[in-house]
């Protein structure tokens, strides 16, 4: 059911809880990567997540559905729980070059809208902005947009499903060792 169809049962107090405990969530969320936390921002996703960041083509207007590849295909981003614990435990180490020095991150999350909830789990699309410095000189950013299934979980709320929708069909950053 989508939020407009939401029962008349629902108040308005009832949604703008909803709203800002979904936004509460996304901007801790932020807050772990931009500090470096990796391991706890992993334990916001479920076992079963999906991790998935397609590749952006340019496209005819006759073509616009073929503009994003598919889970499946080629991807910047195609993980589940596991392989996000993986790069997660190797930028921790300290061995992974491209992340040493540590880059500086800042997420910026806007536009934060519910558009589905069925009691258990919500979708939610938001926008993002990611920029990223690292040693003297190096400066990346990348816009876009994100579509997350988030589920209720005892402890409040966890990623199920991540989908990245860059806005840049060419990326001119030298690595993508950074989470979004």
């Amino acid at each position: 059911m989508t939020i407009d169809a939401l029962p008349a049962t629902q108040s308005t107090v009832d949604a703008m809880v909803l709203q800002h405990q979904v936004e509460q969530f996304l901007y801790h969320e932020a807050a772990l990567l931009d500090g470096h936390r990796y391991d706890e921002w992993v334990e916001l996703f479920t076992d079963d997540a999906h991790y998935f960041m397609p590749l952006r083509r340019t496209m005819t207007r006759r073509q616009l559905h073929l503009e994003f590849t598919k889970p499946g295909e080629m991807a910047y981003f195609d993980e589940n729980k596991t392989w996000l614990e993986t790069r997660a435990k190797k930028f921790a180490t300290g061995t992974s070059w491209a992340e040493d020095p540590p880059s500086r991150t800042r997420h910026l999350v806007t536009n934060v809208r519910i558009v589905e909830d069925d009691g258990d789990e919500l979708a939610v699309h938001s926008n993002f902005l990611l920029y990223r410095t690292r040693l003297k000189n190096d400066v990346d950013q990348w816009v876009g947009r994100r579509e997350d299934r988030l589920r209720r979980v005892d402890t409040g709320l966890a990623i199920v499903k991540r989908f990245i929708y860059l806005d840049q069909t060419v990326l001119q950053s030298g690595n993508l060792s950074t989470f979004f």
